[in-house]
């Protein structure tokens, strides 16, 4: 790519400052005190065109309030520090509060390495730089900083890095691109979603003390595509995108980041942190900050693609049940439609009137239902439509009469195909579309649709009132937007095309030709047959040598390849002119090779002119706002549980997100952890991956551990492809035993849980969190992304290996935190900075609470969500070594939205009490009945609450562990304290 300025380019430097001040903006919706003096924590770079003649980001997905300015406020309070220069125009960023230090970002040449610099990765021309000018044209932006060598650069997703959490700066660096596809996992790649926002976290050697700081390039679309602004995409205006850029140029001592974007403005935030945390707490001041979760959606999860009907889904929840694993949300993938319709049910394999039953008796169980809604609407009739007087599929027709549907520039409709066969997509721009999906959600729980006659009756709309979304709960898959077919089939050309052919133009997994094979690494079907049992005949089924030489890509065989089918009555002459004119380059990894391969074509229109080459990245989240705000209306009052594939920055304020098409394999479970991470950072807490895995089929010993791996995560769903060996977990008598333990453990932890996600809502705080967000003066953690913390306070250290015993993990805190035992209470012995062996038979995870917490539990874990919640608290207190802990609780009805009356409890433990301090208008009907302390050195002489000595407790030398039963402790009460002597 051209990287030289041009006569545009050399024009604004002129302009530029006098610009600079109507578009630098300092804010501060969030401060913080030193002293006297408010330092503001946010700073506003937008370098724009003047005529803005350009796409911007919807004002409710980036809130118009996060980009105005909510301080009147000058430079000088700010502790980030815009500098410029004027000729050659640059800026950097510094600290006010270390004036000295390196900049945050510094885009004067003299700070950037030198130059020319050769080819990073052999073979590719566009990773060789001869300058690092700012460059702003009508048709390419760039704009590059510089960075201490080999930065600790976390974030810019959505992606599965090779590297880990923390991005790779040296060798071929890093690219990440932002157009988001449909594709099964793939490692270095864009996939479904798009976040250009980074935390950088730097160490002092010298002082032993670190501090973060963050960047947001607040952009909507594609990258490393140019317009030719004199065809007919001349109407656009600009187009803009980025390519995110990570390097370190050999023999260079400093490496850099670039953006590479076409078109629009260059709208940068920075945040000052300056801890990890604080960073995405910053974040969501600008992106939002998350959906309130109803407390069943921390429940367990059970789907897969192949439960063919009604009946074989019931079995699912009996057998679970029989079991005793417990399940709180039952799934349905695609199998439920009929014809792979949105908004309908089979009406064989799952009948209205079976449904109305089988979802009566969840919701008499305290069990939820969720089914799938896939993001194209049918446009074909058949005879098994509705009869008015002519076959008609409502969801398609009201869409056309209200014209909510994506066009070609000619105004004809965009016909692409997926699921159903030939199909519309909706046009989230176009005014009418939200009140169109909330009708067609309604309807699916309101309406009966019927016909007679000649054909037998069908109920193609679900009869029956507030049960089959009666838990507000949706999921949303296929909304990157996935198309299988390559651009429209234009109305011109459907003279001899079968509109009404509804198979899908590729084998279907499971069936002959697309048979599933794969097994995780190490495990060889064609030995041990296709049980994926851990042992056979007493004999272990991994065969460890086979470890090193197997790698992700190779199980991918075992799932269908969309791109390798042609596709029905494909058209080579008749096909409509699907691109916008371009250059030669495409993506850095449109793993199809064109950007309309398995998504709408690029010149597809929206309402208001908007093409789709600007409109794409923004398509699942704009499906996600109109999904939620349907929930809220169908159901005013409850708050809507949704998780989708496809995300952009801001999404998080009305879904969850699950990472997509995995592979049962062990490194698929490994990389879950890292996305986990990741989507922290996006202020998308609610998150977690296809338990024991999507693509291929799992092995008793993977599904072991991953079930207990994913009991710590956010979002705990297991799931699987069609064709696949079953995998719930009751299927393996040693994967049932696994999951009652670890979900015995998070139903445990609800109180917590649900208190860390009340956070997230109310201030924007990671849920999860990567060791070093917690102790971020540690530089060995700074790429741990094997261990993880479930809020401040949990440790969780999973084995990831096949044939294991053991792992080896840290215990952050330089020997000055204390660890303790989550099943004995024992505190651990460990080495400090170091990696430690800790026993792991399978069946095993290891979880440890961190000394100086004080964590609200329930005594009693139950079946369900429901039942937990009704069942009394206990209550654990991990001293310090000073003999302290701290710690917080959130209490409401757990689904009320917007959320009111509630209750906040302080947990505090200082010289030899504890004491609880309750605020609210909630009233806890439930008592605390358990007091645990941990870290008593000696046996106390007399126990106390609120002055007066009580019985009923015990003490254990080995644990220092002090247990009072029967507490009985009011929660409603002002202040309860606990005290020893």
């Amino acid at each position: 790519m051209a990287s030289q300025p041009s006569s545009l380019s050399r024009t604004l430097h002129a302009t530029l400052l006098e610009r600079m001040s109507h578009t630098l903006q300092f804010k501060s919706p969030t401060k913080r005190k030193q002293g006297d003096l408010i330092v503001l924590i946010r700073l506003h770079v937008n370098i724009q065109d003047s005529t803005r003649r350009h796409f911007t980001v919807p004002s409710f997905i980036i809130p118009s309030k996060s980009l105005a300015s909510t301080a009147s406020s000058s430079a000088l309070s700010s502790d980030l520090v815009f500098n410029y220069s004027g000729t050659p125009f640059a800026f950097w960023i510094t600290r006010r509060s270390d004036p000295h230090g390196t900049p945050l970002f510094d885009t004067r040449l003299s700070s950037l390495p030198a130059v020319p610099v050769p080819e990073i990765v052999p073979g590719d021309a566009t990773t060789e730089f001869k300058g690092f000018q700012l460059v702003f044209e009508n048709q390419y932006l760039q704009l590059t900083s510089s960075l201490p060598y080999d930065a600790n650069i976390y974030g810019l997703g959505e992606v599965i890095a090779s590297s880990g959490i923390r991005r790779n700066m040296l060798g071929k660096g890093s690219i990440q691109t932002m157009w988001a596809r449909d594709i099964n996992d793939p490692v270095d790649e864009n996939e479904y979603g798009m976040h250009p926002m980074y935390i950088e976290h730097r160490y002092n050697n010298s002082t032993g003390g670190s501090a973060s700081h963050g960047v947001f390039l607040n952009r909507p679309v594609q990258s490393r595509l140019s317009l030719d602004l004199d065809s007919n995409a001349g109407s656009l205006g600009s187009a803009a995108g980025s390519d995110v850029m990570l390097f370190t140029p050999p023999n260079s001592p400093r490496s850099f980041i670039q953006y590479r974007q076409i078109g629009g403005t260059l709208d940068l935030f920075f945040y000052s942190g300056s801890t990890p945390q604080a960073v995405i707490e910053q974040h969501s001041e600008v992106v939002g900050k998350p959906a309130w979760i109803p407390a069943w959606g921390l429940g367990f999860h059970l789907c897969r693609w192949g439960y063919a009907n009604i009946s074989e889904t019931k079995e699912q929840v009996t057998k679970m049940r029989e079991a005793n694993i417990p399940l709180e949300v039952m799934w349905n993938d695609i199998d439920v439609y009929h014809s792979y319709r949105d908004f309908t049910l089979d009406p064989v394999s799952f009948a209205a009137s079976e449904m109305k039953a089988f979802l009566a008796e969840l919701a008499a169980n305290h069990q939820h239902f969720i089914p799938i809604v896939d993001a194209a609407i049918p446009v074909l009739t058949n005879t098994t439509d509705v009869l008015d007087p002519v076959p008609k599929y409502d969801p398609y027709t009201r869409g056309q009469e209200q014209q909510v549907f994506i066009r070609n520039p000619d105004g004809s409709e965009y016909i692409g195909q997926v699921w159903p066969g030939y199909t519309a997509f909706p046009d989230w721009f176009a005014e009418k579309t939200i009140s169109w999906w909330t009708e067609a959600l309604r309807n699916w729980t309101t309406m009966g649709m019927t016909f007679s006659g000649a054909l037998s009756v069908m109920a193609i709309i679900i009869v029956f009132k507030d049960s089959y979304l009666a838990d507000k709960g949706i999921w949303l898959d296929m909304n990157e937007v996935s198309s299988f077919c390559e651009g429209s089939w234009h109305a011109s050309s459907y003279t001899g095309v079968n509109l009404s052919n509804t198979s899908t133009p590729f084998i279907l997994p499971g069936e002959p030709g697309g048979l599933i094979t794969t097994y995780p690494e190490c495990y060889n079907a064609t030995i041990y047959g296709p049980s994926g049992n851990h042992t056979i005949k007493g004999a272990l089924t991994c065969d460890q040598s086979a470890l090193s030489s197997l790698k992700q890509e190779s199980q991918a065989g075992g799932l269908v390849e969309l791109a390798t089918f042609e596709m029905h009555e494909r058209r080579s002459k008749q096909s409509y002119d699907y691109n916008l004119k371009v250059m030669a380059f495409e993506l850095w990894y449109a793993g199809f090779g064109k950007l309309s391969a398995n998504a709408v074509a690029t010149n597809a229109t929206h309402a208001g002119g908007i093409v789709e080459l600007d409109a794409h990245n923004l398509f699942g989240t704009m499906e996600e706002h109109a999904t939620y705000e349907a929930l809220l209306r169908i159901y005013p009052g409850k708050r809507p549980f949704i998780i989708s594939r496809s995300t952009f920055a801001g999404a998080g304020k009305w879904t969850g997100h699950w990472t997509g098409d995995n592979f049962a394999t062990w490194e698929s479970m490994r990389y879950s952890i890292q996305g986990i991470l990741q989507f922290q950072i996006f202020q998308i807490p609610m998150v977690g991956a296809d338990t024991c895995g999507f693509g291929g089929n799992t092995g008793e010993e993977l599904c072991n551990r991953w079930m207990q791996l994913s009991a710590f995560a956010p979002f705990y769903r297991n799931h699987n492809i069609r064709g696949a060996i079953p995998q719930e977990p009751y299927r393996w008598d040693s994967v049932a035993q696994a999951s009652r333990t670890a979900i015995n453990i998070r139903y445990t932890l609800l109180p917590y849980w649900y208190t860390l996600f009340a956070n997230a809502s109310l201030y924007g705080s990671p849920v999860v969190r990567a060791l070093f967000f917690e102790f971020p003066d540690e530089p060995e953690l700074f790429n741990v992304d094997q261990q993880f913390m479930i809020g401040s306070d949990i440790l969780v250290t999973p084995v990831l290996e096949p044939n294991a015993d053991s792992v080896r993990g840290y215990f952050p805190g330089s020997g000055k935190v204390t660890w303790r035992d989550w099943y004995t209470h024992d505190a651990v012995k460990s080495s400090p900075g170091t990696l430690n062996t800790l026993p792991a038979p399978l069946g095993h995870i290891n979880v440890h609470i961190r000394g100086g917490s004080a964590i609200l539990c329930s005594t009693d874990p139950a079946y369900t969500i429901e039942d937990t919640r009704q069942g009394s608290y206990s209550f654990i207190v991990s001293l310090a070594s000073n003999g302290g802990a701290f710690g917080t609780a959130y209490i409401d009805d757990g689904e009320s939205y917007p959320p009111g009356q509630n209750r906040t409890l302080t947990f505090l433990a200082t010289n030899g009490k504890v004491i609880v301090k309750s605020n609210g208008d909630y009233t806890v009907n439930q008592r605390l009945e358990i007091v645990t302390l941990l870290g008593i050195t000696h046996k106390p002489s007399v126990m106390k609450v609120n002055g007066t000595p009580v019985g009923g407790w015990t003490y254990s030398v080995g644990q220092e562990k002090v247990v009072l039963s029967n507490a009985g402790w009011d929660l409603n009460e002002a202040t309860t304290t606990l005290s020893w002597s």
